[in-house]
């Protein structure tokens, strides 16, 4: 039993060569109609599905809807349940061609509050694939790595003064199930940063990792008066046997 994440994804780093978020720098040049890093400008070529966005655009991009009117890190939970919903009640070793275009546009509902959510374009890249479309399969395929890769990027997860930045819960979930390393109960160590244990600790080239830290700043500060946090279930596939990417 693996996770959809597992199979489709690049092999990536667990740490490297951190980039923590400056947001005094993300939000003057995203807000500034002469940088090359304009959002609105970032977000078109986003959505169409252009494949030559930089690393630092990525950069610039993700960590920059933060600061759109759209970023509603808690409105999106409704959608995302229904695309999960959908997703489940797909025959996924005989998807019918009507029950992809339910789990796409249902997709597609969940994208406008969480347009980089790596589930959701990881949903998006087997349905294209399971259709045919091997366009928009690569396409998706491409932004989910490279969501990811820019998340890593951020920090190295290992302490608490080098987190992995996020904008939503899910997208730390994403991110373990992507390695195949599945989360234990998360608990809060400062104001911004969590950690999230892991079930099973792993030995890599840092040594013995049991978990990971994740900065949850940018969704602490979005948050609703009234509203009670709520974990975002984690989403598996099975015996999906996607194409190999080179």
């Amino acid at each position: 039993m693996k996770k959809l994440l597992a199979l489709l994804l690049l092999a990536l780093p667990l740490a490297g060569a951190a980039k923590a978020p400056d947001e005094e720098d993300i939000l003057r040049r995203t807000l500034d109609p002469a940088s090359p890093f304009y959002y609105p400008n970032l977000m078109m070529r986003y959505q169409a599905g252009e494949t030559a966005l930089t690393e630092e655009e990525y950069h610039y991009l993700y960590y920059g809807y933060a600061y759109q009117d759209g970023y509603k890190p808690f409105a999106a939970a409704a959608d995302m349940e229904h695309a999960l919903a959908t997703a489940a009640a797909t025959d996924l070793n005989d998807p019918s061609r009507e029950s992809l275009e339910q789990l796409i546009t249902a997709v597609h509902d969940a994208q406008r509050f969480d347009p980089f959510s790596p589930k959701l374009l990881n949903l998006l890249t087997y349905a294209y694939g399971a259709l045919g479309d091997e366009r928009n399969e690569q396409r998706c395929f491409n932004r989910m790595n490279a969501i990811l890769a820019t998340i890593e990027e951020s920090g190295d997860g290992l302490k608490e003064g080098s987190p992995w930045h996020i904008l939503m819960f899910d997208h730390a979930l994403d991110l373990l199930a992507a390695h195949g390393r599945y989360p234990g109960k998360a608990r809060i160590v400062s104001r911004s940063v969590e950690y999230v244990p892991l079930l099973e600790p792993v030995r890599t080239e840092q040594g013995r990792i049991r978990g990971y830290y994740f900065d949850y700043s940018r969704i602490y500060r979005n948050k609703p008066d009234d509203y009670v946090f709520k974990r975002p279930r984690t989403w598996q596939f099975n015996n999906l046997r996607p194409r190999e990417y080179k």
